[in-house]
């Protein structure tokens, strides 16, 4: 097969959590460890950050990797999901897999992933960790799928693990409390290792204390660290939270000589360095134009206080979301003084726009639909003016379509 066919395969014979939602969540570690033992177990040939959490995972295992690459490491980067091609999950020093890669893995592994009937998001932990392994990356962060104590990442004995904020998000598969949510999150907490929690959270800080204390690991809350001079160039104001929790994971992370130049080009250089796409990012300025790709109560909630500071004649806002959000909750959060064009992105999983209509003007969000998020983008940029702030989010998906 060549790239093409190789990744239309993944797709279409495997499921896919992005993609098809619960049905593709496996739930055990079975596969990956069986996986893993058929590759020679490439997860322990390398050194690794951990980084679990429901929002600023993401953004925090970019930052980590520009970082450690401005300190002169061969840095592995392991991240999901995807925005534009499947290749952008794996990077080593900022550059993708190649698609000769990918297409040899598959060639070469094909025979037992069909016979195991292993998840698109196992076959692509075993890739990762078995590139991560050929090239000899002096460490790799390895951000966790959905959860963490069942996660296919799960397997690796990291030298830290980062915890980030913790939000209502897949509560089909991950509990339908803070506390419970919390659990599967803090299943990453290893024996003996020390674990970083990005955000001091009251009501799920005592379950973090209680897991490390059953695995006699340094817990650190990061909320105590003070910062004076980091800055970084993801603009969201939130990114706050989410550089104190890397820093301390830099203070924790032994035999790695970092130093604060290192971090403070590392966070200024993070996209040039790593490529990371739709954290406020910014696709136009007059009228401005940002993307982000937060899809929950806690991230969202994060990024409209944002929008609420921004000066603008009229807010115009490109919406459209994925079927298993809870909307009661979310929509609540969007101001009714903006206009809305809402859509629906492009994949199986997409709510369907007459349904986010209603649901909206419930909510007494007003606007128009359209048929696609490039073409809801287009009219809201044909009607604003120069002064005005468009803004694109509500799923991952619906960025993809723009960025």
């Amino acid at each position: 097969m060549n790239y093409l066919e190789t990744i239309n395969w993944m797709f279409a014979q495997l499921p896919v959590y992005q993609h098809k939602g619960k049905v593709a969540f496996n739930g055990k570690l079975d596969n990956i460890l069986s996986f893993s033992a058929y590759l020679g177990n490439p997860e322990t040939k390398f050194k690794s950050i951990h980084v679990a959490g429901t929002n600023g995972k993401g953004s925090s295992s970019h930052m980590l990797a520009s970082i450690l690459q401005e300190a002169g490491y061969k840095v592995g980067l392991y991240t999901s999901p995807h925005l534009k091609d499947f290749r952008e999950r794996i990077k080593i020093d900022g550059k993708t897999i190649s698609k000769e890669q990918v297409v040899s893995f598959i060639n070469k592994n094909k025979a037992f992933l069909e016979k195991n009937k292993l998840s698109f998001f196992e076959m692509t932990v075993g890739m990762a960790f078995d590139c991560f392994a050929q090239k000899e990356v002096d460490i790799a962060v390895v951000e966790v799928g959905l959860g963490g104590r069942l996660d296919s990442t799960n397997i690796i004995i990291p030298e830290v693990s980062l915890i980030t904020n913790i939000g209502m998000d897949h509560l089909d598969m991950l509990g339908d409390t803070l506390v419970k949510i919390a659990i599967e999150k803090a299943g990453i907490i290893k024996e003996n290792i020390p674990v970083v929690i990005s955000e001091y959270q009251e009501e799920i800080a005592e379950t973090f204390k209680s897991h490390a204390k059953s695995k006699n690991a340094k817990l650190i809350f990061a909320n105590q660290e003070i910062l004076k001079d980091y800055k970084s160039a993801l603009l969201g104001n939130y990114q706050s939270k989410n550089i104190k929790g890397v820093v301390a994971v830099l203070k924790e992370l032994k035999n790695f000589k970092v130093k604060k130049k290192h971090i403070k080009l590392g966070l200024k250089k993070v996209v040039e360095n790593t490529g990371l796409l739709g954290r406020w990012q910014i696709l136009n300025k007059k009228p401005m134009i940002v993307c982000d790709t937060a899809h929950n109560k806690e991230g969202l909630s994060y990024v409209i206080r944002q929008l609420e500071q921004q000066k603008f004649k009229q807010l115009r806002i490109v919406l459209g979301f994925v079927q298993d959000k809870d909307l009661g909750v979310i929509l609540p959060l969007f101001p009714k003084s903006a206009y809305y064009y809402f859509c629906r992105p492009n994949i199986i999983r997409g709510l369907e726009v007459d349904v986010l209509v209603e649901k909206a003007n419930d909510h007494g969000l007003l606007g128009d639909s359209y048929d696609s998020v490039q073409e809801a983008l287009k009219v809201a940029r044909k009607r604003a003016s120069k002064s005005d702030f468009i803004f694109v989010g509500g799923s991952s998906f619906t960025v993809a379509e723009v960025v």
